[in-house]
Order: structure tokens, then C-alpha cells, then sequence
């Protein structure tokens, strides 16, 4: 039989012959159905530090179980994840309900979905997000935001908490080195804002994306969205199929103080500085990260001007 099954789950819109997989390596065709290859098997486990994800808005200073399984419905040659998102391995295997009954033993304070493609496992955080909710656990999602807007709905009723990677902002860059497409993120973005606690992450790659005129104009539409969002502009380094050094110091800087003229929460990531949380209308220290992350918040607000901060679990 040589029909073709078209999967609905992103744009890449991937049409399948029985027993053919999709791009994402996660989903495949059985007996005419499009089905989850990984449904349950995980390739990573750890209780990370809320900043790791990064999450700097939410609940600062709390940790979170973070999993991830196997897949990516992208092709980035500079991946940082790559030995779990390009390629597919039999993982240890767990339901939805151990997951959720694990996401609150040893400090942790819910359950993250990241280090591949979380999206790609759909099922799995489709079945288990509602069980970490229900037992007062908070969700949350590290994606590159590639989905169809009817499923993404299904599941924001039990997300608290997203970043999503924006690799760039010329649609040039998707097609070039990704495989995708920048609307489709940008469209993900938009339908979170203001709905789920979101932040943003750029990895800031030499010659590809790290242009002035680039990053200012993506700070703009940051800005335009219709809810506050903080932005990580991540320093690059070379991984996987990439040799191009990596991004200098200087350059993240003049672009990160070029960000923060048009947003209140902007921060680098993967260098020593450039992570701490000021006030936007004081500029008091408000929340540092260094080997403890201590708030100085007070109800949320800033403790000398009053200022409410934008973020969740900031008392």
C-alpha cells in the first residue's frame, strides 16, 4: 500500500508511507495512522536549576525536573542538543504518571519538557502536563516553537511557563540552516505572549545572525508584543556540523546593551556577566544569579521604588 498519511502535528506537514518516519524522527506511519515512535522513552532526566532552562522571570531559585526524549522537527547544523535531537535511540521508558509523580520529589517544583524538541512528544506532554498540574506542579516548555495552532491550543491550558528559541529574524536564516520557517515561530510566539509566563532565547552565531540591524529589529517586535517577555541572547559555540568560531565577548555585549535600549529584561547567556534582574525604573539589583540566585523583591515589586516585576514567583 502506497498511501501517503499527511501528520498534522507542524507545518513541516511531513507525508508518510506505512512504516516511514517523519523529520522529526519522533513520529512515524503504522496501519495508516500517524503514531509516537517515543511515547514514554526518555533520553534525559536531571532536577536543573530554574535558570538553566533559562527561566529567570520564574520562580528564580527554584529547581524543576527537566526530561527530554529523542527528535526535532528542525536540522540546525549548529544544534547544542544534537546527540538527542538528530537521532533516535531506545530510551528508558516511564508513563505519564510516574513522570508527574517524580516532578515533585527532591525539591523540584514541576516538570520541564526541553533539551530536544518537546513538541515532537506531544502525547506525552499532552497526558502527563495535566497530572502535574492537578497534583499543584507548574509545567513548563523549551521549544523552537514549531506547531499547529490547534494543537499548541490544546495544551495551554496546562503550561506555565515557555522559552522559545528565536534562531533568528530573517526568514533567509530558517530556510538556510534550519529547515523551517521564521512565521511559523513568530506566529507561536504570538499566540503565547500574554497567556503563558513567556521568555525568549537567541543564539547569537558569528556572520549568521549577530548583525546590529538584525537584533535591534527583533528587539522591536519583542517589544510590540502584547505582553512583557525577557530575552536571552545566548553566546554560540561551535557544536555539531559547526565550525565557526566562537561569538566574541565584545560583540554579545554591544548587542545586549543595544536590546536593552528597547526592553526592560534582556540578559546574556553562556558568559560571566549580564544576568542579573534590575529594576527598569530604579535600576536597583533586584534578583543575581552567581552560585545562588538571590531575590530582593518584596510582593513582587521592587523593594525601593515599588515598581511591579514582571514574572511569577517573584515574592
Amino acid at each position: 500500500m502506497n498511501e501517503k498519511v499527511e501528520c498534522s502535528l507542524c507545518p513541516q506537514h511531513c507525508k508518510l508511507q506505512e512504516g516511514q518516519t517523519g523529520l522529526c524522527k519522533a513520529r512515524g506511519c503504522k496501519e495508516g495512522e500517524i503514531v509516537s515512535l517515543t511515547y514514554g522513552e526518555i533520553a534525559a532526566w536531571h532536577i536543573d536549576p530554574m535558570e538553566k532552562k533559562p527561566l529567570y522571570h520564574f520562580y528564580p531559585g527554584n529547581r524543576i525536573l527537566s526530561v527530554g526524549g529523542y527528535g526535532c522537527n528542525l536540522r540546525c547544523f549548529f544544534c547544542q542538543n544534537y546527540e538527542i535531537s538528530q537521532k533516535y535511540e531506545r530510551g528508558h521508558k516511564v508513563t505519564p504518571e510516574q513522570l508527574a509523580y517524580a516532578s515533585l520529589e527532591e525539591g523540584s517544583i514541576g516538570l520541564c519538557f526541553t533539551y530536544s524538541e518537546p513538541l515532537v512528544w506531544y502525547e506525552m506532554i499532552a497526558h502527563t502536563a495535566p497530572l502535574v498540574k492537578k497534583q499543584g506542579g507548574k509545567v513548563a516548555l523549551v521549544s523552537n516553537g514549531i506547531i499547529e495552532a490547534r494543537h499548541l491550543e490544546d495544551i495551554i491550558p496546562f503550561i506555565d511557563a515557555v522559552n522559545i528559541d528565536i534562531k533568528a529574524f530573517t526568514e533567509e536564516f530558517y530556510l538556510r540552516y534550519t529547515g523551517g520557517k521564521l512565521k511559523w515561530v513568530l506566529e507561536t510566539v504570538e499566540r503565547l505572549a500574554g497567556r503563558v509566563h513567556t521568555e525568549i532565547t537567541t543564539l547569537v552565531i558569528p556572520t549568521l545572525n549577530d548583525s546590529s540591524k538584525e537584533i535591534e529589529s527583533l528587539a522591536r517586535w519583542l517589544a510590540d508584543l502584547k505582553a512583557p517577555v525577557a530575552w536571552h541572547l545566548s553566546r554560540y559555540h561551535p557544536m555539531y556540523k559547526s565550525d565557526i568560531p566562537a561569538t566574541d565577548i565584545k560583540q554579545i555585549k554591544h548587542l545586549w546593551e543595544l536590546a536593552k535600549e528597547h526592553l526592560p529584561y534582556v540578559y546574556m547567556g553562556n558568559v560571566l556577566d549580564g544576568n542579573t534582574t534590575y529594576c527598569p525604573q530604579c535600576g536597583l539589583e533586584l534578583i543575581t544569579r552567581d552560585w545562588k540566585v538571590k531575590v530582593e523583591t518584596e510582593g513582587g515589586r521592587c523593594s525601593a521604588c515599588g515598581l511591579e516585576i514582571w514574572g511569577k514567583g517573584l515574592d
